[in-house]
């Protein structure tokens, strides 16, 4: 039954992975309701006939038409989809729309439509006031939770990086490096120091600290893994480890997902969660930061999710307050 009161969500890609989550979250979300779910290639199939999780959980099935009958537009398609998308179809002005690809993180902008980039941890208070939002990149979001307060606090110097991410980062149709066979026990990098990700990084780096040229030295990693992302940062740093948790815990303050823990951290303790965990180490003159996250939630449908809570006026956390699955 309709609830007028509940905002009405519309979905497009909605058979990928980060489509799927989107599906997952907002089934459960307490002031959502999934008006469609669009999908090409699946039209009329039930949405557990691609997702086979969500037998039992919904009757829908997906549309071939779109609808302004929406209050806010999930765009989880590939990476240059996204802007087609929008230019190609009549989208009403009243519709919000969060973008989860790549195809405004650096400030485009397409038909009239200016987007704000979807870090709360950073943005929140032009989020609340958006009317559309790129969602940050999986590795982009460890990433930055890992030096914002750093950069705020304008300390960051050249930063080196390695980030271990699992399979589903790489999307849903089967390649080569994400088959069964290839991946498992098994582990290379790509996109050495050259991932596309840097670009949005160096901007929110250069917003909280003015003027910052140094070198982000990223090295992504493949993991055997279907979820998470587990991020090491470290630079030259004069801050005590004592200074620097102080630091973080100041910074993160008041944001609910983002929390320091002074115990090591293990991935598990974020998959299928909307949270970042940070742990800091102090070796030497060298500051190690420890970021991790589930790509799929808070690297991509979770932070969308929170994105639209704080677009709408609700909660923050409304519909994330997930359950952890250590074991």
């Amino acid at each position: 039954m309709s609830n007028s009161n509940k905002i009405k969500a519309g979905i497009i890609g909605g058979a990928g992975y980060t489509g799927g989550e989107m599906i997952r979250l907002l089934l459960n979300h307490p002031d959502v309701e999934i008006a469609y779910v669009h999908s090409r290639s699946n039209a009329g199939n039930p949405l557990y006939a691609v997702h086979a999780d969500l037998l039992g959980e919904t009757e829908l099935t997906f549309a071939g038409e779109l609808s302004n009958d929406i209050d806010v537009m999930f765009l989880c398609l590939g990476h240059g989809e996204s802007k087609k998308f929008v230019e190609a179809n009549d989208i009403a002005d009243h519709v919000k729309i969060v973008d989860l690809s790549q195809d405004f993180r650096l400030g485009e902008s397409v038909k009239g439509r200016e987007f704000v980039y979807g870090l709360p941890e950073m943005n929140r208070d032009a989020i609340r006031t958006a009317k559309n939002i790129a969602n940050p990149g999986c590795f982009a979001t460890a990433i930055q939770l890992g030096l914002l307060p750093l950069a705020k606090a304008g300390l960051l110097k050249e930063v080196h990086t390695t980030g271990i991410t699992g399979s589903t980062g790489a999307g849903q149709s089967l390649q080569a490096t994400s088959h069964f066979t290839w991946r498992a026990n098994n582990i290379s990098t790509y996109k050495v120091l050259t991932h596309q990700h840097l670009k949005e990084i160096r901007r929110s780096l250069q917003q909280l600290q003015p003027g910052y040229t140094a070198d982000v030295n990223f090295v992504p990693v493949r993991g055997d893994f279907p979820r998470g992302i587990w991020v090491t940062s470290y630079l030259q740093s004069d801050l005590s480890l004592e200074g620097a948790v102080q630091l973080y815990q100041e910074f993160y303050a008041g944001h609910p997902f983002t929390h320091v823990s002074t115990k090591q951290i293990d991935l598990k303790q974020v998959v299928n969660t909307n949270k970042v965990l940070i742990q800091l180490e102090k070796v030497g003159e060298k500051l190690v930061i420890h970021s991790i996250e589930d790509n799929l939630v808070k690297g991509a449908s979770g932070q969308a999710v929170q994105n639209m809570n704080l677009m709408c006026g609700l909660d923050e956390t409304a519909g994330l307050k997930l359950k952890s699955i250590v074991f």
